[in-house]
């Protein structure tokens, strides 16, 4: 009978998040520099005719899609950590995932190797985050505490940062770098369509894979051996999950820049009414983290920036992270009597 109330509970949730992204996507159209009625908005989405349609359709279309896809990617990577790792600290943001990204694509911007819409970015910025989530999981080990979690993954997103201040302090084009350092507070600013489909593929292959281990979740929650005595295999769990992190935040980064905590903050948001299922957790968190970076975005449109502020809208990654410190404070506090009490 519980089970089916927490099914229930879920299932209200999930609506009531969907039904929010759908609220949030239309103000997303709405809302910019030059605001729209409700009618104007979905007649220019419809028809695409005069210039309502091109702002909708060519400019807040893309944007709010990839509001939609990253944050949505960003809650069911966290989501798919905490129950690989068993650590409700767990989040890309933490692990250098995000930092060895952006090293990664800044390297290939900033020496002209690759066109900001070109593929080798995504795969540069993949290949960053699967070394720094896969250092992560080598170094911490399969029964690190969470104090050695959590230090492991400050050092792989210290060295990360270090890297990228090398790559921008030797850039040869120093316009380049600039743009790089803007870009790297994370935004959905001026993004178009050739950024969503450069990034789809990606994102749905990282839902793919973390999707398939829901079960080696629920498992996971009774510890490694009891998961295996179940039939999962740990290895290959960790390797698909690995993978799937870093497919979509190396995408989501090379699109957006850095945007961190939400993979933090949307799990806990809805774990209480999945009753901390491990499986029951990612579809929510998925979705609430829709609903955060969206509502992000329409937020730093909305607030106003000095007429001689250098940038001309506040930065997405900004808003997020002034978001997530006090609430990943919040949450170290609540584990202090785990951290105190954890083996050195």
């Amino acid at each position: 009978m519980e089970d089916r109330t927490d099914m229930r509970s879920g299932w209200r949730l999930e609506a009531a998040l969907v039904a929010l992204i759908a609220g949030l996507a239309m103000l997303s159209l709405m809302i910019g520099s030059a605001g729209l009625s409700p009618a104007t908005a979905i007649k220019g989405l419809l028809d695409g005719a005069g210039s309502a349609g091109i702002i909708v359709r060519e400019i807040r279309l893309p944007r709010t899609l990839l509001a939609l896809l990253i944050g949505a990617t960003l809650g069911l990577s966290g989501a798919a950590l905490q129950g690989l790792l068993r650590n409700p600290l767990a989040e890309p943001a933490l692990f250098g995932a995000p930092q060895a990204a952006s090293a990664g694509a800044s390297f290939m911007i900033a020496y002209g190797l690759a066109g900001a819409t070109s593929f080798a970015v995504p795969l540069a910025g993949i290949a960053g985050a699967f070394v720094s989530i896969g250092g992560l999981v080598a170094i911490a080990g399969r029964r690190a505490s969470l104090t050695v979690t959590l230090l492991a993954g400050l050092a792989l997103a210290s060295f990360a940062g270090a890297l990228t201040a090398l790559i921008l302090n030797f850039a040869p084009n120093p316009y380049a770098a600039l743009e790089i350092t803007f870009w790297l507070l994370g935004s959905l600013e001026d993004r178009s369509f050739a950024h969503v489909v450069m990034a789809m593929p990606f994102f749905v292959a990282s839902w793919i894979l973390l999707a398939l281990n829901l079960r080696a979740y629920r498992a996971l929650a009774l510890g490694e051996d009891a998961a295996a005595s179940l039939g999962v295999d740990i290895d290959r769990t960790r390797l698909m999950v690995v993978v799937g992190v870093a497919l979509g935040v190396g995408a989501a980064v090379a699109v957006a820049g850095s945007i961190g905590f939400i993979g933090l903050v949307a799990p806990h948001l809805v774990r209480r009414a999945v009753s901390s299922d491990p499986a029951r957790v990612c579809l929510p968190a998925a979705l609430m983290g829709a609903v955060l970076l969206m509502a992000a975005d329409i937020a730093v449109r909305i607030v106003p920036t000095p007429p001689s502020a250098i940038a001309i809208e506040l930065k997405v990654g900004v808003v997020t992270a002034l978001i997530g410190v006090p609430f990943f404070l919040a949450m170290i506090f609540s584990e202090r009597r785990l951290l105190e009490g954890s083996p050195s």
